[in-house]
C-alpha cells in the first residue's frame, strides 16, 4: 500500500503532507516554494510509493470557485500529464483558519503563527487527517 500525499497550492509556496505507508496517520512533510514544486514531486515520486495526490480546491462560501484557481488549475492539468498517480481536488475553504487556530492550541508563538510557510504545511495536513477520518466511514 502506498501512501497519500495532500498538496495546499499556493501562488508562492506548496504545502505537502503525506500517510504513513498505512494510511493511518497525516505527517506535514514540507513547504516548498512553488516553482520547485516538480523537482521536488519527481524525487519524492522516485523514492516513494504514493498511491493517491489529493489537492486543496479553494472554493467560495457561496461555492463559486476562487481567484487562486487560476495557479491550481494549470498545476492540477500538469500534474495529470506528467503522473499516473489519481490526484482528486477536496474543498480547503477553512484549511488555512483551522491550521492557525491549530497552531495557537499547540502553543506556537506569534511569530511562528505568523510563518506562512507553516500555515500552509499545516492546513496540506488538515486537508490530509480530513480525508483520512472521512475514509473511515465510507
Amino acid at each position: 500500500m502506498g501512501r497519500i500525499m495532500a498538496i495546499d497550492f499556493g501562488k508562492k509556496r506548496v504545502g505537502v503532507a503525506v500517510t504513513d505507508p498505512l494510511q493511518l496517520i497525516a505527517t506535514r512533510l514540507e513547504t516548498i516554494e512553488a516553482d520547485l514544486i516538480w523537482k521536488f514531486l519527481d524525487r519524492y515520486f522516485s523514492m516513494e510509493q504514493v498511491d493517491l495526490v489529493l489537492v486543496g480546491y479553494p472554493v467560495q462560501m457561496n461555492n463559486q470557485p476562487s481567484e487562486a484557481l487560476r495557479y491550481i488549475n494549470p498545476f492540477v492539468q500538469k500534474f495529470q500529464q506528467k503522473y499516473q498517480t489519481e490526484i482528486r481536488l477536496v474543498d480547503e475553504r477553512f484549511s488555512s483558519k483551522m491550521a492557525f487556530q491549530s497552531m495557537i492550541d499547540a502553543g506556537l508563538r506569534k511569530m511562528q503563527r505568523q510563518d506562512k510557510g507553516t500555515i500552509d504545511g499545516v492546513s496540506a495536513t488538515i486537508l490530509l487527517q480530513s480525508f483520512l477520518e472521512q475514509k473511515k466511514y465510507l
